[in-house]
């Protein structure tokens, strides 16, 4: 199954947000639901099972200047086995641009066994734009070996790299669940923070939870490791947690 959906926001001039494109194809179904302060919020609805091996979906996010947008998921998104050498494919891109803010917070991903998935986010930030980004990867459904996912995040700020980063779990990955990785952990995720406003933090490392400013841009990522997804978010939500205010807008 091939599908894309895309996202366009603008800002209305009077403090708000307006999607002025707003489509999707299933299993990618963009629904608008009611905006919180001026953020206007969508929500993707699975309009099928998966993602599946074979299957191609894309989505595509354009925030234009002074716009705000939160995307969620209604529900975790299971990547499931198919056809025999097949892959599965996600593809996010996001371009947003100046004074404009984007979170991005679906639910997590889930590696069921023999599953192949890879996930690619691609984000451009222009100079003075905000971004939340949180990835959390889930190591297979209760009591099973995950198969295997590849998640690849690349993000520029001002044109410029600020965070590259790669995960892959599964069978096809030697050491990923080994002490360099995710240490036996079933459950493991991060938060990008983007904000120029935001004061810079130190970097620190408390078990599982690790806290690093990043060289490239006004930026802090936050990555952790858990023994199931509710711990995992908490984690992923700071001081409390790192989900804390961006741009004056609480999660």
């Amino acid at each position: 199954m091939r599908a894309l959906a895309r996202l366009v926001a603008r800002a209305d001039g009077r403090g708000g947000t307006t999607l002025v494109e707003l489509r999707g194809e299933t299993p990618l179904l963009l629904r608008q639901t009611p905006a919180d302060g001026g953020v206007a919020t969508v929500h993707i609805v699975g309009g099928a099972a998966g993602p599946i091996a074979g299957d191609d979906l894309r989505l595509e996010i354009e925030v234009g200047p002074g716009a705000a947008v939160r995307v969620h998921s209604v529900a975790a998104s299971i990547a499931l086995p198919g056809r025999v050498g097949a892959v599965s494919r996600m593809a996010v891109r996001a371009v947003v641009h100046e004074a404009a803010t984007l979170h991005w917070l679906p639910e997590q991903v889930v590696a069921a066994a023999g599953c192949a998935h890879l996930a690619e986010s691609r984000v451009e930030l222009a100079a003075g734009a905000r971004l939340r980004w949180r990835d959390e990867l889930i190591c297979g459904r209760y009591g099973e070996t995950p198969g295997g996912a590849v998640m690849h995040t690349h993000v520029d700020y001002a044109g410029r790299p600020l965070l590259r980063q790669s995960l892959a779990v599964g069978p096809h990955a030697p050491g990923w669940a080994g002490p360099a990785v995710l240490g036996g952990a079933p459950a493991t995720g991060s938060l990008l923070l983007v904000d120029p406003s935001r004061p810079a933090e130190p970097a620190i490392a408390d078990g599982s939870v690790a806290r690093l400013p990043l060289a490239g841009g006004p930026a802090t990522l936050w990555t952790a490791t858990a023994p199931d997804a509710h711990t995992l978010r908490a984690h992923l939500t700071v001081p409390g947690g790192a989900a804390a205010v961006v741009g004056g807008l609480r999660p």
